[in-house]
């Protein structure tokens, strides 16, 4: 069945090459290098010609290797030991080199592939031979086939293919086939003995067939010698690679997507937008101007790299009465202005306390509601883009004998992404009103009052990004969680009480139970907002009961007057 898998797969992949009109759909980040080789012996030799490619497909956004990879070569390598499919990246990220007893898959495309290793014998590669070929419409399509992609999302510029020159070298009589990472991760294995038979194909011209011009994926450009024997460090973190990009970016205009927001009256609060489009660097930076209000704030040195974006964020205080106020968001960068827009909604939460509880107040059809589910928000994490000069000097010949040259400096810029969060902490409790004369640990009678504490704070790593908990509004089993609510004073940083009643006898922060409340749980509860962050607002829900147990008017005694 493998087999009859295999001669499908040929006819599918002459089908798709009919001819050699060919269209360049991607770009090479490919260079390369090498040199002289050794003629080896019998048990220990690579023949000129022996190799093939590693083809993974990387996401970009989070260097995740997305389908199995695959090898393509022009040979057939037969009686293979091999160490399975895995990619440079897969390495570095923590996997183990191991032997794989499983039959040593390739492909043999019909476009053949260029000379991939230099030789003596057979001569130097063509590097832009090979550019050509794995930016080849055809063949990239072959590639998105092959690892069951579809060709146009392969291509939409979130994906990138990391390439890898393989080698087919017979080591102490057996035959190999391997990467230039597998043969430096392999050496170590041997204490150094398959570089003592195979320095110069293991660890010269296989990891020199390629490299990258510029930083890509988390690897650096090679700027190091391009022939002589490289040590096993040298192949892992830089070597042995080459990757395939499509779809620039650099001539795109800065893009905006913005949200929508609820604020309450007179709080600190914290409106975003992320920017996109080319690359923000301090050569070409991007600034953000927010328009609030008749007032602007400006947000310099926003930076991103290509194919990524940046979040930015303004705190402002909203004003002090309900209404809906438009934000305007102008954004310059490496391309021309782009403008958005941010709608937010000013709401007042203090207008619904709740009336004045009577004592002859009834409510004979009540039916207990469940707590309802509010936004809940807990954590918040967001990254900050900060860019660094990779410096890559290079002489220039004087141009007459008078002028004896000079260096400079033809680095570029690479970036870091700095992380950050926030951690919203909370809790609640209610307590029977210290005016309640027959209250006992936490049972009351219904119709008194009782005192409540809320507490929050929030802990974060960019403190100036962020704004501590700013209310807390409480909500009453009598109305079923909603129409009436008290909006609760901030007594102090994280610490939240009731108002001062303006029906309580001594002006106390309390709230009155209905005398019809049934006996049972008694249960308050509370959402803590409007802490602030880059990625939305901070919250919690949440609870505390009492237990009722009879009514205020138990406590009353009426006798007749006395004659």
């Amino acid at each position: 069945m493998k087999r009859l898998f295999h001669v499908l797969l040929l006819v599918i992949m002459i089908s798709v090459f009919p001819c050699q009109n060919v269209f360049a759909v991607g770009e090479g980040n490919i260079n390369n290098g090498g040199g002289g080789l050794s003629t080896g012996n019998s048990s220990n030799k690579w023949t000129p010609g022996n190799e093939g490619v590693r083809v993974t497909v990387v996401r970009e956004r989070d260097l995740a290797v997305v389908t199995e990879p695959i090898d393509i070569t022009n040979k057939k390598p037969s009686g293979l030991v091999h160490f399975g499919k895995v990619s440079k990246l897969q390495y570095k990220n923590g996997a183990v080199l191991t032997f794989n007893s499983s039959p040593y898959h390739y492909i043999n495309p019909a476009q053949a592939l260029p000379r991939i290793i230099s030789s003596k014998s057979l001569g130097a590669s063509n590097i832009e031979e090979i550019k050509s070929y794995f930016t080849d419409e055809q063949v990239i399509r072959v590639i998105a086939s092959s690892v069951g992609m579809d060709f146009d999302i392969l291509i939409n510029g979130d994906y990138k293919l990391l390439i890898e020159p393989v080698a087919y070298i017979t080591y102490e009589g057996l035959f190999f086939g391997m990467t230039a990472t597998e043969a430096a991760l392999y050496d170590e294995i041997t204490n150094g003995g398959l570089r003592s038979m195979l320095p110069n194909v293991g660890f010269q011209n296989l990891p020199l067939a390629m490299f990258l011009e510029t930083p890509d994926l988390g690897y650096p450009a090679w700027d190091g010698p391009r022939t002589g024997i490289r040590s096993n460090q040298e192949i892992k973190s830089a070597l042995g690679l080459g990757i395939i990009r499509f779809k620039e970016r650099e001539t795109e205009s800065p893009e905006i997507i913005s949200y929508d927001y609820e604020y309450r009256v007179n709080i600190e609060v914290i409106s975003a937008v992320r920017v996109s489009g080319g690359q923000s660097d301090p050569d070409h930076p991007t600034r953000v101007k927010f328009h609030i209000g008749g007032r602007s704030y400006q947000v310099d040195n926003v930076y991103y790299p290509d194919g990524d974006s940046q979040i930015v964020w303004v705190k402002w205080t909203t004003p002090a009465t309900e209404q809906n106020v438009t934000i305007t968001v102008s954004v310059s960068g490496p391309g021309r202005t782009e403008k958005g827009t941010i709608h937010a909604k000013i709401v007042n939460l203090g207008k619904n306390t709740p009336p004045n509880p009577v004592a002859d107040d009834r409510n004979d059809s009540f039916s207990p509601a469940s707590v309802p589910n509010r936004t809940v928000k807990s954590f918040a994490s967001w990254t900050v883009w900060r860019p660094w000069w990779h410096e890559y000097w290079v002489w220039h010949d004087g141009d007459d004998e008078d002028d004896d040259g000079y260096w400079c400096d033809h680095g570029w810029w690479e970036f870091d992404l700095d992380s950050y969060q926030a951690n919203l902490s909370s809790g609640m409790s209610i307590k029977c009103d210290n005016k309640n004369p027959t209250s006992s640990g936490r049972t009351m009678k219904s119709g008194y009052g009782i005192n409540q504490t809320v507490t929050g704070s929030v802990s974060s790593n960019q403190s100036s990004a962020v704004t501590q908990p700013q209310n807390a509004v409480s909500y009453f089993p009598e109305f079923g969680y909603k129409t009436y609510w008290r909006l609760l004073e901030r007594m102090g940083s994280g610490r939240f009480e009731f108002q001062k009643n303006y029906y309580s006898a001594y002006k106390n922060r309390t709230h009155f139970s209905p005398i019809w409340m049934p006996d049972g749980a008694y249960t308050v509860n509370t959402w803590l907002i409007d802490a602030w962050t880059p990625e939305g607002m901070l919250s919690a829900n949440l609870t505390d009961s009492l237990n009722i147990r009879g009514n205020l008017w138990q406590d009353w005694h009426i006798s007749p007057q006395k004659p």
